[in-house]
């Protein structure tokens, strides 16, 4: 049994807090959901501890706080934000623990926390960064997105996510996701095997989060009816997509008229998101990237929406950020 948890009586979901001195106490109406705050052997509580400088001690339905007055409104906000998280029957990872930290950080808005999340048919998703809440608003908000910035923030994953939400709620005829297939030279031709298994190894990624957020019968069936595509973006020429969530993934490897050539594929009632890390670019030297042109081109177009990450928004394990950091720092 974890050590610092407890069990009692459910009675409300709601929480409150006392404060005195330098320490802030707060107390939980149900506190048989604290054993899944707290994770096992309280890995939660000591990485709220250890990345907020506070430290934290349960008391039954109680848990006291000490530290600065900053780090314990921070706790308390990260606390009551995965108390929420359990009351409604969802899981809590390290990294959801992490997403709420990071999120402490987000000055109060007229968006709750509970209103920043895409919720699909396998999972409710939340933002877990500061860019991930303004990409999510975005998301909802604008019919033409761009998500500009370094591996590992969501950007690809949160647009599908989107997209499948728009496919189940009726949003959304049907999901239109592709890539350039820039390592195989758009001359796949010359690869083994039929067109789909030629592709297919530079798709894989978008198959990967259609599964991670979708059932998978839904997803075959989807692939199969054609409610669902996925393809290389040299299919996308000449076509009208009209009542569709549109994403080209990986679009710093895009010429200028390539990506003129998938803006232009908009039809009535679609929703188009664009993705790309300008620091990853596949071109061949001296061509200029259709991402780099289009965001500069297209800053000031009423309805686009331009969304940046920082490292500060990568969401994957820790060693990825300090990766990107030093790749950075070595660029500059």
């Amino acid at each position: 049994m974890n050590p610092r948890s407890v069990t009692g009586e459910i009675d409300t979901l709601e929480s409150a807090g006392h404060e005195a001195g330098d320490s802030l106490t707060l107390s939980f109406d149900d506190n048989r959901l604290l054993a899944l705050m707290f994770g096992e052997h309280d890995q939660h509580l000591t990485l709220i501890e250890n990345r907020l400088g506070v430290d934290i001690t349960p008391r039954g339905n109680q848990i006291a706080l000490r530290g600065e007055p900053g780090a314990r409104a921070s706790a308390k906000h990260v606390l009551s934000d995965l108390y929420k998280r359990a009351a409604d029957g969802l899981e809590i990872t390290a990294g959801d623990v992490d997403g709420a930290i990071r999120m402490a950080a987000v000055p109060d808005d007229d968006a709750t926390a509970d209103e920043v999340q895409i919720r699909t048919k396998r999972k409710v998703i939340r933002a877990r960064s500061p860019g991930q809440k303004a990409y999510i608003d975005s998301l909802d908000s604008h019919d033409l997105i761009f998500g500009i910035g370094p591996a590992g923030t969501g950007k690809t994953y949160l647009a599908v996510a989107a997209a499948a939400a728009a496919l189940t709620s009726g949003r959304a005829d049907r999901l239109i996701l592709s890539r350039p297939a820039v390592e195989a030279g758009e001359r796949l031709g010359f690869l083994p095997g039929d067109m789909k298994e030629k592709v297919d190894p530079y798709l894989r990624p978008l198959y990967d989060a259609l599964y991670d957020v979708l059932p998978a019968s839904m997803v075959d069936r989807g692939l199969h009816d054609g409610t669902i595509e996925i393809a290389p973006l040299a299919f996308m020429r000449g076509r009208t997509l009209s009542s569709a969530f549109i994403i080209l993934d990986e679009a710093q490897n895009t010429t200028p008229l390539q990506m003129k050539m998938f803006l232009t594929r908009f039809g009535e009632d679609s929703r188009m998101v664009v993705t790309g890390d300008p620091s990853q670019i596949d071109l061949p030297l001296g061509v200029v990237s259709g991402l780099h042109h289009a965001i500069g081109l297209l800053k000031n177009i009423e309805g686009v929406a331009q969304i940046r990450f920082d490292v500060s928004d990568i969401v994957r394990h820790p060693l990825v950020t300090r990766i990107v950091a030093a790749y950075d720092k070595d660029a500059e």
